[in-house]
């Protein structure tokens, strides 16, 4: 039979509220008593009830980590580096759960389901859901993508980073560049398109000239990118993702062409992509299980402390050169 507080109570010679005061370090049982009765309550294998805790306390201990789209675009390496974040934040305390919001149906979050939300937002259409969730005085916070709304925000300047990527393309001495872009109607498509070509301008390229194909932040996409971009022989394709650089290499490989001699790659993320080869894949540095990790503390501080810190916070980004550039400064630039 289980250990309930009363045996400890009986136990200890003292009142029932008195163990549950001092089992929740709360008021005055703080000192030796405290730890008297914890030590008696250790001794006799004392197992808290979390489902009456949480029942009495009003708390579900579970976080909410939803997503723009989960059928088609989540990758599974943005989805494994933000659970790593939250989780190392959030510990075993809560528990989490994954959702879409692309397959939330509107009107139907419940409060009781989740002590708070963590919003990985990726399109404006995100915002009908984050009102309701703010409507529901559901605690939450958006990262990834900078939202002007009522709620903390952890995100990073991605047009800024994709310049500065282009920039060292460019400085390399490639000016017959192509760009392979991430899925239409995400925020993060739209800002990488504005870096690479305010990029452009700023060394006296015309981004209208510059060859460029949609695709879907996956491998497949990259390698049919590279595939229809091989007609304007480029010495560099600018990936908007790694997993796609990925992709693009091995649609080179299978013209006949190597990365860098032939072809120079770039991506974007720095995620682990090891179980695609052994590329040294340079690319900026968007670390989303940080962006998770400091979403996932401001949520805490608002559910632990009642801290209400609705700033928005940028993280860097930077940028990582490795292999995959070669320097033809001193070369023809023609193929």
């Amino acid at each position: 039979m289980a250990v309930t507080i009363k045996d400890i109570a009986r136990r200890a010679g003292v009142s029932y509220s008195t163990v549950s005061r001092a089992l929740n370090g709360i008021g005055s049982e703080n000192g030796e008593s405290r730890k008297r009765i914890l030590k008696i309550a250790d001794e006799m294998g004392y197992v808290p009830n979390q489902a009456a805790i949480h029942l009495k306390l009003q708390r579900s201990y579970a976080i909410g980590l939803y997503f723009s789209t989960i059928s088609k675009t989540t990758s599974q390496f943005v989805l494994h580096d933000v659970l790593t974040g939250v989780y190392d934040v959030a510990g075993s305390k809560y528990n989490v759960v994954v959702k879409g919001i692309d397959m939330h149906e509107p009107g139907t979050l419940n409060p009781s389901y989740f002590d708070g939300i963590i919003c990985l937002s990726q399109r404006n259409e995100d915002e009908a859901f984050m009102e309701e969730v703010l409507d529901k005085k559901i605690p939450m916070v958006v990262i990834c993508r900078t939202v002007m709304i009522d709620a903390p925000n952890v995100t990073t300047d991605e047009a800024r980073a994709m310049e500065e990527l282009t920039d060292y393309v460019i400085e390399n001495g490639h000016r017959n560049i192509c760009v392979i872009e991430g899925e239409p109607g995400l925020d993060s498509t739209r800002l990488r398109h504005r870096g690479w070509q305010a990029s452009a301008r700023k060394h006296g390229l015309d981004p209208e000239q510059i060859p460029w194909v949609e695709g879907n932040y996956r491998y497949l996409s990259g390698y049919q990118g590279a595939k229809r971009l091989m007609v304007h022989h480029p010495t560099a394709i600018i990936c908007c993702n790694d997993e796609m650089a990925f992709g693009a290499r091995q649609a080179l490989a299978d013209e006949g062409l190597s990365v860098p001699q032939d072809v120079s790659l770039v991506g974007f993320d720095n995620w682990d992509m090891s179980s695609y080869g052994n590329m040294r894949l340079t690319t900026i540095e968007r670390n989303m299980g940080d962006l998770a990790r400091e979403g996932t503390r401001m949520l805490l501080r608002r559910l632990k402390d009642g801290v209400v810190d609705n700033r928005r916070v940028f993280l860097e980004n930077k940028l990582i050169i490795r292999e995959s550039m070669r320097d033809i400064r001193n070369e023809q630039t023609g193929r």
